[in-house]
């Protein structure tokens, strides 16, 4: 169990998992309600007024926020489902392998999902 604990949590504690979804959570809520709130409030919504929306620089930082909260929301998430369901007891031998595996990707997807969306929200 050690080597679990060493290898696939980076040094994190529970905690400060369950801390980071929960802020993590009001972010996401919050921004998905403003964005909601916007929608409702302009029936005639046009390209011009959502580009307007996203290119001011409150709405870019709020924006970041969401997805940087999101994507640490989707790493616990997986973390913990990984962690919990993908071991040698349940799944054989190779388990931490292909736990491993899966971490990494979900990792990778995580990272290039972040870059891609940093870039969508400051080259407006």
């Amino acid at each position: 169990m050690g080597r679990v604990t060493s290898i696939a949590s980076f040094g994190r504690n529970g905690l400060y998992d369950w801390v980071i979804q929960r802020i993590s959570a009001l972010v996401i809520a919050a921004y998905f309600v403003f964005l909601v709130y916007f929608i409702a409030s302009n029936p005639d919504l046009t390209y011009e007024q959502w580009r307007g929306l996203f290119s001011h620089f409150c709405m870019q930082v709020f924006s970041t926020l969401a997805l940087l909260m999101l994507m640490a929301h989707i790493w616990i998430g997986i973390w913990g489902v990984l962690t919990d369901y993908v071991t040698p007891r349940l799944m054989g031998p190779k388990a931490n392998l292909i736990r491993y595996f899966l971490q990494f990707a979900v990792l990778t997807t995580v990272a290039v999902v972040t870059v891609i969306g940093l870039g969508i929200f400051w080259s407006l």
